[in-house]
């Protein structure tokens, strides 16, 4: 027991990105991208190449994963195929054994000959790269949330990403997310590289990833698959403007009109309140409006808002064109 207390203590002591201040990721990132066209088919030699000339192991991870994140694609199509066939064989735990053997396979072949995976293949890559260049780096399988996320087809794992062992510590990274944003309609895929997924603040990255073994939460207290059922659709941007996300804890709210509403946010990075802003949309229209109250001390921001008529209404933080998060409330009288 002693032993438990003290390997959370371990991942909890630090967890984010902000613990590296002090280094500058320039030249890792010069490298990753010196090294844009290296295929795959000598892993041991493309690990070697990104990392070598590297002095610390969060610049040589830092390699590792901006590499991935820049040159791997997100196969959308392959997601949804994968998707309906686990769906399909559910009930089946033979046929659906069946198929995810099946399936490994054709993932690693597609990743390897077009450098196009989904989750499970960009987390097998960043592992094998960092094992390779002896980081201790492992694949979290579990849940992710995004705001196309249909909660009552929650019966089935969905997601996959990193943790990795730092100065000791352990932390958390999303590469597919981070690698940029497939078109829904069309499948097809955009890089477009978010900083906010790399040793991203757990208690953030809780709200929309829930690992299967909870110790990987890297919390003391991890919450509950309800909980995290119910937590608020929280978007890219918001790991690019927050650390942390307080209030309110939950995505759907009934309310008495006039009744006032508290939100509150801790900030990467000191903001103008003239960018902070609420889009509440009742169904017919959509129209931008002012928290009733906004302060701010230090990097913590508390924001207030009334609804003063009753009806349901989807309403979206933003911060300048920045989505952070969407929450919906009832106003009754």
């Amino acid at each position: 027991m002693r032993y438990l207390l003290l390997f959370l203590v371990a991942l909890q002591s630090h967890a984010q990105k902000s613990d590296f201040k002090q280094i500058s990721f320039k030249k890792a990132d010069s490298i990753a991208f010196a090294f844009k066209n290296e295929g795959l088919d000598n892993m041991p030699q493309l690990a070697y190449k990104l990392t070598s000339g590297l002095s610390t192991d969060v610049e040589r991870f830092r390699a590792i994963y901006k590499w991935v994140c820049a040159n791997i694609a997100n196969d959308y199509s392959l997601y949804l195929r994968n998707k309906r066939k686990r769906t399909k064989y559910k009930n089946d735990s033979l046929k659906l054994s069946a198929w995810n053997d099946r399936f490994k396979k054709e993932i690693f072949k597609k990743l390897l000959k077009r450098k196009k995976t989904i989750c499970t293949g960009y987390a097998y890559i960043v592992q094998e790269l960092s094992e390779l260049a002896d980081l201790n780096c492992v694949i979290v399988h579990g849940f992710g949330k995004t705001s196309t996320t249909l909660i009552e087809e929650f019966d089935l794992p969905n997601h996959s990403w990193n943790a990795v062992k730092l100065n000791k510590n352990w932390y958390l990274c999303d590469p597919t997310w981070a690698s940029g944003i497939p078109n829904l309609e069309t499948n097809e895929f955009k890089f477009y590289y978010n900083d906010g997924y790399f040793l991203a603040n757990p208690k953030l990255f809780i709200i929309n990833h829930f690992p299967l073994d909870k110790k990987w939460s890297l919390l003391e207290s991890t919450p509950n698959f309800d909980e995290f059922l119910a937590a608020p659709i929280l978007y890219g941007k918001a790991y690019t403007n927050l650390i942390g996300h307080d209030t309110p804890k939950q995505m759907h709210h009934l309310i008495q009109k006039n009744e006032t509403v508290k939100f509150k946010y801790q900030l990467q990075k000191a903001i103008d309140i003239k960018d902070v802003r609420f889009l509440i949309d009742n169904g017919f229209k959509s129209i931008t409006v002012k928290p009733s109250r906004i302060e701010m001390d230090n990097l913590s921001l508390t924001l207030e808002y009334q609804f003063d008529k009753i009806g349901y209404y989807d309403t979206h933080f933003l911060i300048g064109k920045d989505l952070i998060a969407t929450y919906t409330f009832k106003v009754e009288n």
